[in-house]
């Protein structure tokens, strides 16, 4: 038989990125530890860098579900850095929103929290994911990394914080849809393969869905994306949120005992 959702209270990126920079002050080293150099003049993606510490919580604080949807519809948090934020577009615009609407349309409404943090790290979206798990989401959609890769970030501590995110977000009760990130090869063929082949890793070992890159058909293109040559622009926004819809759409759906 079919068992609906329990009902909540409401509450590869190639070479052109060697062009894209960052902003803000750099964390300070991590145990001395080698990393690879960043590209000269590559930024965060995108905007100030949020504290490693707060990591944004006061704004995530803020947050609101986007769309109407009945007060049992699942709800989706989405974390991530200014990609899921939608930056320099309207709220509205940002592909977590699309999603909500793609999603409606398939007669699978859903209650969007956009926890979207320009320039967060991995670090950051972990301090601040307890706070999001307070909006009891059915599907936590993990898009971060990025910004890790951009400044060099050691792989091992972007896994293990991912590994964290996941599996803070599954005993919370919530299934997660991971998407995968890359970093330019300036960075070394090394560093940027390790970068890529995490996610799938990460996704496998901790049982989490995984889009194996978020920016699948629109990176690169520059008729998708904003003058800055990272950002997606409205029909880039699109084209990414029809890709996390549909990989989405399953966790959604009603679950099948297996006894039934």
């Amino acid at each position: 038989m079919k068992v609906p959702f329990r009902r909540r209270s409401a509450r590869s990126w190639p070479n052109r990125l060697l062009l894209v920079a960052l902003v803000g002050g750099a964390l300070s080293a991590c145990g001395g530890e080698e990393r690879p150099a960043p590209a000269a003049g590559a930024r965060s993606i995108a905007g100030p860098l949020p504290s490693e510490t707060t990591a944004g919580v006061e704004e995530s604080a803020r947050l609101s579900p986007l769309q109407a949807a009945p007060g049992d519809a699942p709800a989706v948090v989405f974390l991530g850095d200014s990609l899921t934020a939608g930056f320099g577009l309207a709220e509205e615009q940002a592909f977590p929103a699309v999603v909500g609407e793609l999603l409606a349309a398939r007669d699978l409404p859903v209650r969007v929290v956009n926890g979207g943090v320009s320039g967060d790290t991995s670090a950051g979206a972990l301090a601040r994911l307890d706070w999001l798990l307070t909006q009891e989401p059915d599907v936590v959609v993990v898009s971060i990394g990025g910004n890790d890769g951009l400044r060099g970030l050691p792989v091992e501590a972007l896994e293990a914080n991912l590994r964290a995110i996941v599996r803070r977000a599954r005993a919370a009760g919530a299934r997660v849809l991971l998407t995968g990130q890359q970093i330019p090869t300036n960075y070394g063929p090394e560093y940027a393969g390790a970068f890529r082949e995490l996610y799938p890793r990460v996704a496998r070992e901790e049982g989490a869905t995984l889009l194996p890159f978020l920016l699948e058909g629109v990176a690169m293109v520059p008729e998708l994306n904003l003058p800055d040559g990272i950002h997606p622009n409205p029909e880039g926004q699109r084209r990414v949120a029809a890709q996390v819809a549909a990989a989405l759409a399953p966790l959604l759906e009603p679950r099948i005992d297996a006894g039934g």
